[in-house]
């Protein structure tokens, strides 16, 4: 079986590198902080202006719980020429962060989505293209081995040629911490935003192709006693140009009392066989003294992302999902959104 990369391991002779975290607001940024804060070689700074929601451990006392260097803003981080820095702030902050890092000269791996907009997009793509600076987008499942596997067997036929692909995104909903996910303002959007990227992002892998027309529907039936203000589940159609169609289930459906913060599958058609993917399947489930138990094992998705965004910024190379990436992701969802807005199909 093929397996993905696993992280990067340094050797006395490398250089050591300075990585600054732009903001806390986002959930992995505990992962990233710690993986990080890990890594022989790697300073670790981290800045977190805020806004924060109630009860949410942010700024300087997050620093210290995962072993960050804390400093007060995002200017006084870059005056310190960081090698690289891991964006996890709002979705709507992407840009402008992107932006102040490529200007001064720090490789960038962006949280999920990319951006909120195209032109954000387009415009963050220029910005590193422009200072001559890596632009990751955080996609972990990439590095799933179950995943580089079925790539493996497609590219090598076994499958025949596909014709149809359906994702599965679903989770709970961000709300007892981390509610900017709710606010469009700052999140840009609801469900689809937040879980059709992750999904795309496996099919622009295996197909190595853009969407040409995308049809969306979604509701606000999942939790409409909160007075969420984006939507809470929803359905996206792909149509490709090869013929491939793919569905994606994109919603906030597990209740809070789940064990587990949620699950993606893929499952794939063709013409010689069919496969189905499950990468956060290995786990020991059961009950204890204090309830359900949920208890992930396997490799660390992030570990291995990290591991390969490190390893780009000392070799100068491109990695993958680059930014490129995260940009025809992102015109999936934002040609869903229009589609919902319109009731029609959307051609990209």
């Amino acid at each position: 079986m093929t397996t993905a990369p696993g992280p990067i391991a340094m050797s006395p002779t490398t250089a050591p590198l300075t990585v600054g975290i732009l903001s806390f607001a986002h959930t992995h940024a505990s992962s990233y902080a710690r993986i990080l804060a890990a890594t022989p070689g790697v300073e670790v700074l981290g800045t977190d202006p805020g806004p924060y929601d109630p009860g949410t451990v942010r700024g300087a006392a997050f620093a210290a719980e995962h072993g960050v260097t804390y400093v007060e803003d995002v200017a006084t981080l870059l005056a310190r020429a960081p090698d690289a820095v891991v964006i996890c702030a709002e979705n709507t902050a992407h840009r402008a962060l992107t932006e102040q890092a490529s200007a001064a000269g720090a490789h960038v791996l962006c949280e999920k989505p990319l951006a909120t907009s195209d032109a954000d997009a387009a415009a963050m793509l220029a910005a590193a293209d422009a200072a001559g600076v890596i632009l990751m987008t955080a996609y972990p499942v990439r590095f799933a081995s179950v995943f580089t596997d079925l790539v493996a067997r497609v590219r090598a036929g076994q499958l025949g040629d596909i014709y149809s692909i359906l994702g599965t995104n679903n989770g709970k909903m961000p709300l007892a911490q981390r509610s900017w996910f709710t606010d469009p303002a700052r999140s840009g959007g609801g469900a689809l935003l937040d879980h059709v990227v992750h999904v795309a992002d496996l099919i622009d892998a295996l197909l190595g192709e853009g969407a040409e027309e995308v049809h969306a529907v979604t509701n606000r039936i999942l939790r409409a006693d909160a007075g969420v203000d984006v939507e809470t589940g929803g359905v996206v159609s792909i149509r490709y140009p090869s013929g491939v169609i793919a569905t994606i289930d994109c919603s906030w459906s597990h209740p809070e009392s789940a064990p587990n913060w949620g699950g993606l599958t893929l499952e794939v058609h063709g013409t010689a066989g069919s496969v189905r993917i499950d990468p956060f399947a290995a786990h020991v489930a059961g009950y204890d003294a204090d309830g359900e138990v949920w208890a992930g094992f396997g490799a660390d998705l992030d570990a291995r992302m990290v591991g390969e965004f490190l390893d780009a910024v000392r070799t100068g190379r491109t990695p993958q999902p680059d930014g490129a990436v995260g940009a025809r992701t992102l015109a999936i969802v934002t040609a869903a959104q229009r589609s919902v807005e319109a009731g029609l199909p959307v051609r990209l």
